[in-house]
């Protein structure tokens, strides 16, 4: 009994002092006790990853650039992503309907070359496309609003008929390439946050009108395509949209919505209710699950897809809170080549840096948080507290434990500001892993704003707006997540932890 008495006061020292960056000794009696646990002998259900079913980026033809494709293959072998989505397939810099000096008929078929670029880029690299069909080609176009630099047409087709027939040869132009069989595991989404006028010039019921035409003429292909919508920021639309499909036989396999930390909450659930910015995205997931459940379209999958969050803490906090409500999320962005709002003037930046994960292949927080994800396994764990605990296929446990803290979010204008505000203090954690034999070996993995970060060390070289290749390289190196600390459990199968402001600890059990 003494020697577990000696062992738990060694791993209590080690547990305090080596796991944490920030905290010195003579404070930790000061330092806020949280209590976790985990119960390894109970499995409560299947932990579908539906953070890695798909990552969002800019639009089509940035996924052409190898600088993209770089920071893609480290999202598909590090964190296991699955699909992407983007805008902007049929905007006209595609050159799907645009005139070439060859070809200047005024009717000629839809050139699909650099479409295919773009889709066997994705399957070249491992991952597949989560079809956004956006924007209207300026031939087929009711008006002349635009988008972006890349001037993406808004309007509605002025031929629904011949908007639909377009749908449907392209459609049959993926079949015929990429075979039936696999294009029927793409998710066909219709159109990007249609209540934006910004992004459709039309009002609720053309969308809803565009909506079915091209459903229609998707499954007028094959039935076993998959076609949803109605992609609205907000989540907005939710109820009205279910209730016209359900009304008029649209077809609808999945609902789709976005929602962000920092969205307007009077108009995302009506006045009187505040949340911290923590909890927004759960809660408008949760309320848009009931309002699908209680139409025409209940038990319908429903697909986050766009979300997003800089805070390690708060991602994996979202994500628990999203898990029971979701069948998939999609987090914008992936890569920081990104010009949805023109080209930064940043690699990184003090403040609100934005939305991307990896800037010029140096991983953030963000990103080396789904790498501590991805090491969880594919069944839930019982656990209290902040925590998302697993079993692995080997049986091991992997378990993440979160410092989570009140942090204003990236705007919808990413970049604006150049500080960030946290709300927040270090905490120590007692993890408690019941059922866990003592003096059990783990490791464990931290990210934090320090940890993982590429910050410290693009301060100490003076805070560059453009870094030398050699800096960014250093930049890369200094990112990447410190190597495991080995540690045990004390007799009572309790492991001491001391986590800053929206610090995330991954423990996974030797």
């Amino acid at each position: 009994m003494d020697s577990w008495k000696a062992l738990d006061r060694r791993s209590f020292i080690k547990g305090t002092v080596l796991a944490s960056s920030l905290t010195a000794w003579p404070a930790l009696a000061e330092t806020p006790l949280v209590k976790v646990s985990v119960d390894t002998r109970q499995t409560t259900g299947p932990l579908p990853h539906v953070w890695s079913e798909c990552a969002g980026s800019d639009r089509a033809a940035i996924t052409l650039r190898e600088s993209w494709r770089r920071d893609l293959d480290r999202w598909r072998s590090e964190a296991g992503l699955k699909r992407v989505r983007f805008h902007g397939i049929f905007a006209d810099e595609l050159g799907v309907y645009a005139p070439s000096v060859l070809n200047r008929r005024s009717d000629a078929p839809p050139n699909f070359q650099n479409v295919d670029r773009v889709y066997d880029g994705l399957l070249q690299h491992g991952v597949s496309p989560f079809v956004e069909l956006s924007f209207m080609p300026k031939r087929l176009a009711s008006g002349a609003g635009t988008f972006g630099f890349y001037n993406a047409n808004t309007t509605p087709p002025k031929s629904t008929e011949e908007w639909a027939q377009f749908i449907r040869t392209f459609v049959v132009h993926l079949v015929d390439r990429y075979g039936l069989s696999t294009v029927r595991t793409w998710p066909f989404e219709v159109w990007n946050e249609p209540d934006l006028p910004f992004f459709w010039t039309g009002n609720q019921q053309q969308y809803f009108d565009l909506y079915k035409a091209t459903a229609v003429a998707i499954k007028s292909v094959d039935q076993g395509l998959q076609v949803g919508g109605p992609a609205t920021s907000k989540s907005a639309w939710i109820a009205e949209f279910s209730a016209f499909c359900g009304q008029n036989n649209a077809p609808c396999d999945f609902i789709s919505t976005h929602t962000y930390s920092g969205d307007n909450q009077a108009t995302v659930f009506g006045p009187g209710v505040q949340l911290p910015e923590a909890d927004v995205i759960s809660e408008a997931i949760r309320r848009a699950r009931q309002k699908i459940d209680a139409s025409a379209l209940k038990g319908r999958p429903l697909w986050l897809t766009e979300w997003s969050s800089d805070s390690p803490a708060m991602m994996v906090h979202i994500i628990k809170g999203c898990l029971p409500n979701l069948h998939a999320m999609s987090h914008w962005t992936l890569s920081g080549t990104y010009e949805e709002l023109g080209v930064a003037d940043y690699v990184l930046k003090e403040g609100d840096i934005g939305f991307g994960t990896i800037m010029q292949g140096i991983a953030r927080p963000s990103f080396n948080t789904y790498k501590l994800l991805y090491a969880l396994g594919d069944q839930q764990v019982a656990g209290e507290g902040p925590v998302l605990a697993s079993r692995r296929q080997g049986r091991s446990i992997a378990a993440l434990v979160w410092n989570l803290a009140e942090v204003k979010q990236p705007s919808g204008v990413p970049g604006q500001s150049h500080t960030r505000t946290v709300n927040g203090e270090t905490k120590r954690y007692q993890v408690e892993f019941k059922g866990a034999r003592p003096g059990q070996q783990v490791r464990v993995r931290y990210v934090d704003q320090k940890l993982g970060s590429p910050m410290p060390a693009w301060r100490a070289m003076g805070s560059p707006q453009y870094p030398t290749m050699q800096q960014i390289e250093r930049l890369r190196q200094a990112a990447e997540i410190p190597s495991a600390q080995t540690q045990r459990l004390d007799g009572a199968g309790r492991l001491m932890l001391t986590l800053p402001p929206e610090g995330v600890a991954l423990v996974e059990f030797v």
